[in-house]
């Protein structure tokens, strides 16, 4: 065992050790893991230095590990913080690295759901940490409940998503809404009937228009006046994030900002295992397979995926400990069950 293998492992073994996550059952067919008592009430940060003494361990790491913890403690109070997703996004992945220069269109399949994504020419395609503006935005329009959302400034997102303030992210923000604003969203359906291919399409943008700004005081929340950041969504986007939310946790899109691939995980596990009526097992690889569906690169070899694949679901099993989800002992199949990632009082 390599030396990052054997700290993702105790950053794991720590996590599942709190004390305010004991109790959590795994789903019927998964294994548990028993509590170690010398883990518990230790900061991710503490642990790590008594274990790791040589290792530099990054603040973000540091950052990601109790954040995995806060969701898993308001999981166990019942007091997940909701946000929502659009449709599209959770059955279909964003890239989760820089595209090649040039390349403007990006496609995924999920069934017979298509995404396709056109990047504006000069800013390019969303990817990566992108993702978090249309989570954002879904859930500012549902709480609000209008297509013309407000907010009060800039470092309000930066917070919602765990993201450090400062001219650099404020930068990377700023770019962000930029390409998200400029892609052009096609996202349609086939359904074969008994005499007919039924198909349901749209072609549409996130928003129609969009007035931010930032300040570099974080005492200032307003400019004089009032003045608050607005967006006005597009018809399209708003009838399909009012018509077909997906609730999602917005702490655990924050442990995972970072690791958009495994954030694409959690949003489609949580929802497909919400749906499941039993055991179902989908294909990883081929037209309709998970590898098509998510917003990864595409890889050489079946066997690299398989492994960022297992790197992805540790991530989510450290959020979610009785996430029923395991690649099957041939490596070509996802099993799930049905099960409820979300916990909040009265859901």
């Amino acid at each position: 065992m390599t030396a990052c293998s054997s700290v993702a492992s105790d950053v794991s073994r720590w996590g599942r050790s709190t004390s305010l996550v004991q109790g959590t059952s795994k789903a019927p067919g998964f294994k548990s893991s028993s509590p170690d008592k010398t883990l518990r009430s230790q900061k991710a940060d503490e642990f790590l230095k008594r274990n790791h003494p040589g290792l530099l361990i990054s603040k973000q790491k540091i950052r990601q590990s109790e954040a995995i913890q806060l969701v898993r403690i308001n999981r166990e109070r019942e007091a997940t913080n909701i946000g929502f997703s659009s449709r599209p996004f959770v059955l279909c992945g964003l890239p989760t690295k820089r595209p090649a220069k040039g390349a403007l269109v990006h496609e995924r399949r999920n069934g017979h759901f298509l995404l396709q994504v056109t990047g504006h020419p000069k800013y390019g395609i969303p990817w990566g940490q992108d993702r978090l503006v249309p989570i954002f935005l879904a859930t500012l329009a549902m709480r609000q409940q209008k297509q013309t959302i407000t907010f009060r400034s800039a470092a309000e997102m930066l917070d919602v998503f765990g993201m450090q303030q400062g001219g650099s992210q404020y930068r990377r923000l700023i770019a962000a809404f930029q390409r998200v604003f400029g892609a052009t969203i096609f996202f349609g359906t086939d359904t074969q009937r008994e005499r007919a291919i039924v198909t349901h399409q749209a072609r549409f943008n996130f928003m129609r228009e969009a007035r931010i700004w930032y300040s570099r005081d974080p005492n200032q929340a307003l400019l004089p006046g009032s003045f608050e950041n607005e967006i006005v969504l597009s018809d399209e986007f708003f009838r399909e994030v009012t018509t077909h939310s997906i609730p999602t946790d917005l702490e655990a899109a924050k442990a995972l900002s970072s690791a958009p691939a495994a954030l694409d995980l959690f949003m489609w596990l949580s929802y497909r295992c919400f749906t499941a009526k039993g055991q179902e097992r989908i294909p990883i690889f081929g037209t309709f397979g998970l590898a098509a569906q998510l917003g990864s690169a595409d890889y050489a070899r079946p066997r690299k995926f398989r492994e960022r694949l297992e790197r992805w679901l540790d991530l989510v099993h450290a959020l979610w400990p009785s996430c029923p989800a395991q690649i099957s002992g041939d490596g070509e199949h996802f099993l799930i069950l049905p099960a409820m990632a979300l916990a909040a009082k009265g859901a």
